[in-house]
């Protein structure tokens, strides 16, 4: 039996990040352009694969221009030489119920390293057009600076202003392809 091939509905799913800022809030961005692409064995996500995410660096938005442009800048993503986010999944494990990890490999200007997530499969459903959808939040966490997003200053009593945790958080609407 052919395997079945997923991709994400752009209209129906988010992919953002958290940061504290001087460690006392947090500032939350968004990849306003991003593809998601997977195979399955079946509709309930057995035997899940080929699982690969992109982001369009040149797309964050924290709803703050001049921020924006710091976070595209060598500072931080350097979209000028390294305009994709790229994750792709190694291994889909179920660890009870609807709960998964997946392992992959996340790849941020041009550094890879090994990341897993949580997920929560949110099951599937078809819509009122016909459309075979299936549901996930992801949740994890990752160090920026394992990644070459080393930028930072301290202020004048010796806080950080930008913490090295990064939390992630996505919100995953696929729909089966024909």
């Amino acid at each position: 039996m052919a395997n079945v091939r997923w991709s994400v509905d752009p209209t129906h799913s988010e992919v953002q990040f958290k940061v504290k800022h001087l460690m006392i809030t947090t500032v939350t961005g968004y990849f306003e352009k991003f593809t998601v692409e997977a195979e399955s064995e079946d509709e309930n996500f057995n035997g899940a694969g080929n699982i690969v995410f992109t982001a369009d660096v040149n797309s964050i938005s924290t709803n703050n221009e001049q921020r924006d442009t710091h976070l595209k800048s060598a500072d931080f993503f350097d979209a000028e030489n390294h305009g994709e986010v790229r994750f792709v999944g190694t291994r889909y494990e179920n660890v009870g119920g609807n709960d998964y990890k997946l392992h992959g490999d996340l790849t941020i200007r041009n550094i890879t390293k090994p990341v897993t997530v949580n997920v929560e499969f949110g099951g599937t459903v078809v819509d009122p057009y016909g459309q075979h959808k299936a549901g996930f939040t992801l949740t994890g966490k990752i160090s920026r600076k394992e990644f070459g997003l080393t930028w930072n200053a301290v202020t004048e009593a010796g806080s950080v202003v930008v913490s090295d945790e990064i939390k992630l958080q996505a919100e995953i609407q696929l729909v089966k392809q024909a």
